[in-house]
C-alpha cells in the first residue's frame, strides 16, 4: 500500500473512532452512570477490534506501534476484552513471497544468491511486522539465519506513528497529558528508527555478545559482517525449543535454570551495564534441553543513563525494604512523581509494593500460589492511569515492557529463587559505578 493509501486508511479509522466516542458522549448525557460505563466498555471493545483489523492489514510500522500499545495497555483503564483483542497484534504476519525476498537480498549484498550462500531455504523461519527470517548456509558450511527488512517499511515509520498517535489521542484511548504522550511517542520513534536499521541491530548483537560471552546460561549469536547491510542481517543460527514446547517437555531442573537465568541476566544487564533487550516476546528465546537460553532479535535494545538507573534502583530497593519516604524522594528525581501529594504517593506506593512482591526476600516461586503480583498491579493501574501527578517517564516505556515480558515468561517456567538477593547484588554494581551509597 502506498504512503498516501496508508495515511488515508489510518485517517478514516481515526474519524470513525473519534466519532464513536463523541456519539457516546452525547448519549451519555441521558444515561445512568452504570449504563454509561457499560456503553463505554462496549465501545472500547469495538474500537479495539477496529484497531486490530486495520493495523493487522497495514503491518510494518503501524503494526509495530500497535504491538507497543498492546504491551503497555495495562496503563489504560479499558475492559479485559479490549486488552485481549489488542493482544492479537502479536500474531505472525503473512509471509512475503520468496521472489521478492530473494531480489532484496541480492540487491543489498551485491550479487547472485548462489554465489553469496551455499543455500537459502525459501520457506521463512518466521515473518514479523518489520522483517522476515530465512535459514541459510554460508559457502564455508556455517549455518546462519538471514533477516530481511520488508520493502518500504523505513518510509512508513514517521507517518504511521503520527497517524496512530492522532488516533489514540483523539479516540481517548490514552488519557494522559500531552507532554507525557509526546514523550512516549518520541521513545517509540527512537526505538523504531533503530529497528529498521540492521546495522544498528548488528552493533547491538556485538555489544550483548561481548558482555555475555562468559555467562554460562545464555548465548548470543555472532554477526556475519560480510553478509550484513542496513536492510539484511546475517547471524549465527541458534538451535533450541520455543517456549511452549520447552514448558511442556523441559525437565524441572532445566526450567529452573532457564527461569532464574532470564531474571538474573536481565538485572545484571540493566544494573551492571545500563542496557536491556527490550523486546521480550517469547519467540525471541530458544531453550536448550539443559535450560541454557539462546537470545534472539536485538533490534529493540534500550541503553540508559547511569544516574537514571541509580535513582530507579533506589526506588526498587527502598520499596523492597519498606522505606517509603526515601522511595518517594527518588520517584520525584525520576519524574515518576511530579510533586509531593498524599493521594499520588499512596497510589504509587501500592503500585511499587505490587511490582515488588517477588523481591521482598527469601525464596519465591514466580507463577506459584503466592504470586499475585499481576492481579495486584491490575487492580491499582486504573488509579495510576488517571492520577495527573503520576507520570511514566519515557525510560519506563520499554523498561517495564521488558520487565513485564520476563515476568510473563517466568510465570510459565515457575522458577524459585531469592529474587530480592538478585536485585540487591545487581544494584550494588550501579552504586559502585555511580560512586555513592544507597543513603545518598
Amino acid at each position: 500500500m502506498s504512503k498516501l493509501g496508508r495515511l488515508a486508511k489510518l485517517g478514516s479509522l481515526t474519524t470513525r473512532v473519534t466519532g464513536s466516542y463523541l456519539g457516546q458522549q452525547l448519549a451519555g448525557l441521558v444515561q445512568s452512570e452504570s449504563a454509561r460505563k457499560e456503553a463505554l466498555d462496549r465501545l472500547h471493545i469495538e474500537n479495539a477490534g477496529r484497531l486490530v483489523a486495520n493495523l493487522g492489514s497495514l503491518k510494518g510500522a503501524a503494526m509495530k506501534v500497535g504491538q507497543a500499545v498492546a504491551q503497555v495497555i495495562d496503563t489504560v483503564d479499558v475492559p479485559p476484552e479490549a486488552r485481549a483483542l489488542l493482544g492479537k497484534l502479536h500474531d505472525k504476519a503473512e509471509p512475503v513471497p520468496w521472489e521478492v525476498v530473494r531480489a532484496r537480498i541480492e540487491a543489498e549484498l551485491g550479487g547472485p544468491l548462489d554465489t553469496l550462500f551455499r543455500s537459502v531455504d525459501p520457506s521463512p523461519l518466521g515473518t514479523a511486522s518489520l522483517g522476515q527470517v530465512h535459514a541459510a548456509v554460508l559457502p564455508d558450511g556455517t549455518e546462519v539465519v538471514v533477516k530481511v527488512l520488508h520493502q518500504g517499511v523505513e518510509d512508513a515509520v514517521a507517518s504511521d506513528l503520527g497517524a496512530l498517535k492522532n488516533l489514540l489521542v483523539s479516540g481517548r484511548v490514552l488519557r494522559r497529558s500531552k507532554e507525557e504522550i509526546d514523550a512516549w511517542f518520541q521513545e517509540i520513534q527512537a526505538r523504531l528508527d533503530e529497528e529498521v536499521d540492521y546495522e544498528v541491530e548488528a552493533r547491538n548483537l556485538e555489544d550483548f555478545r561481548r558482555v555475555l560471552q562468559n555467562d554460562p546460561d545464555v548465548v548470543v549469536p555472532r554477526v556475519h559482517r560480510g553478509w550484513t547491510t542496513r536492510r539484511v542481517l546475517t547471524m549465527e543460527r541458534l538451535h533450541g525449543k520455543p517456549l511452549p514446547a520447552f514448558v511442556q517437555t523441559g525437565s524441572p531442573e532445566a526450567k529452573q535454570r532457564a527461569g532464574v537465568a532470564l531474571g538474573r541476566v536481565f538485572f545484571d544487564l540493566y544494573y551492571g551495564h545500563r542496557m536491556i533487550h527490550a523486546d521480550p516476546h517469547p519467540g525471541n528465546y530458544l531453550f536448550q534441553p539443559d535450560g541454557k537460553i539462546g537470545l534472539l532479535d536485538f533490534g529493540c535494545v534500550r541503553y540508559f543513563d547511569l544516574e537514571w538507573v541509580a535513582d530507579y534502583g533506589a526506588c526498587a530497593i527502598y520499596t523492597r525494604r519498606d522505606q517509603r519516604e526515601p522511595m518517594m524522594r527518588h520517584a520525584v528525581r525520576l519524574g515518576a512523581l511530579t510533586e509531593r501529594d498524599a493521594d499520588a504517593e499512596d497510589t504509587l506506593w501500592i503500585l511499587g509494593r505490587a511490582i515488588g512482591i517477588p523481591f521482598r526476600g527469601g525464596p519465591f516461586t514466580t507463577g506459584g500460589p503466592e504470586d499475585d503480583a499481576h492481579e495486584q498491579i491490575a487492580r491499582i493501574m486504573p488509579k495510576v492511569a488517571v492520577n495527573p501527578k503520576l507520570r511514566a517517564p519515557r525510560e519506563l516505556v520499554f523498561l517495564h515492557r521488558a520487565l513485564g515480558g520476563i515476568y510473563s515468561i517466568n510465570r510459565q517456567l515457575k522458577p524459585r529463587t531469592d529474587w530480592g538477593e538478585i536485585i540487591e547484588t545487581a544494584y550494588a554494581r550501579t552504586l559502585r559505578d555511580v560512586g555513592r551509597t544507597l543513603q545518598e
